[in-house]
């Protein structure tokens, strides 16, 4: 199965959907770190969401999403770029103990909001934020297109630990070239119809037909994701010289060298006391960064 995302219409009608369907970039977030396995399921939705978020809004910049519990799970989050990368990490709270595998969306988060930011690469940055009231993502992500875009859209995510996968259907703005008022309503019966093994087992054109295979449709060339992190000695550079001067003076003098690690990849950057002090007297440091 190729880890991909496929747009696709209804011809003469305002409905529109994409199929996302991920392997490899989801076991690749999994392997870097062992979180139970209803959180890897979680983290599966998130990653499909994140996808067809950034397809849907067609944005030429970076998308994230935080969904910010006050349960066990205080932080899931799941990023994506232009080019098709995906990254995703899970915190989990020391303030409460695990429930058991069959616990839910609720019971794992509790009560908190879902954050989504989209950072174009020109243009203003926006984000909305939405509450955790109802008992799955998908619902929730529902509720945010309902009050931020105004545009009827549902979605269907699901995962397993080893494939992640999500349908999205919405409905546009009504206009001349819609001659099936009726294909929004029926559209998503037959979508409902799906289970969860089919969209994570089926591929995506032989899902299209299962569904739809008595509707006129028009599919697009599908879009390759892989799991992918935008961490580099870099960017650790430039967040090292924001703490300032004093407080890395004070890092070196308990430790005599800085150690960090990216959460989304787990690469490990060292530093020792000379390249510290270099950073902080060289003229060409990075200037700081505002906030």
């Amino acid at each position: 199965m190729t880890d991909q995302i496929q747009r696709f219409l209804f011809d003469d009608t305002n409905v529109r959907g994409e199929i996302v369907t991920l392997e490899a970039a989801y076991r690749e977030v999994l392997d870097k770190h062992a979180y139970p396995a209803p959180v890897n399921r979680l983290l599966g939705e998130l990653l499909s969401a994140v996808a067809l978020l950034t397809e849907t809004v067609k944005l030429d910049g970076t998308l994230s999403m935080e969904v910010r519990g006050k349960g066990p799970v205080s932080l899931l989050m799941a990023e994506s770029n232009p080019g098709g990368e995906l990254r995703a990490i899970a915190r989990l709270s020391e303030a409460h103990d695990l429930p058991g595998d069959t616990a839910g969306f609720r019971e794992w988060l509790g009560d908190g909001q879902i954050v989504i930011t989209l950072d174009p690469q020109e243009g203003n940055r926006y984000q909305g934020i939405v509450a955790l009231d109802a008992d799955d993502l998908a619902s929730c992500l529902e509720d945010y297109f309902s009050r931020s875009e105004q545009l009827p859209t549902r979605l269907w995510l699901t995962a397993d630990g080893q494939r992640a996968a999500g349908l999205l259907l919405q409905q546009l703005p009504n206009d001349t070239a819609n001659k099936d008022p009726d294909a929004w309503d029926r559209t998503v019966h037959l979508a409902s119809t799906l289970r969860d093994d089919e969209l994570l087992r089926l591929k995506q054109r032989e899902l299209l037909f299962r569904l739809y295979h008595e509707e006129v449709i028009r599919v697009f060339d599908p879009k390759a994701l892989r799991f992918g992190c935008t961490c580099s000695r870099e960017r650790i550079v430039q967040a090292l010289y924001n703490l300032g001067a004093d407080e890395l003076r004070e890092i070196l003098e308990e430790q005599k060298a800085i150690d960090t690690q990216c959460h989304f990849c787990n690469t490990r950057y060292h530093f020792n006391a000379a390249e510290i002090e270099a950073l902080i007297e060289s003229p060409d440091s990075p200037a700081p960064t505002v906030h």
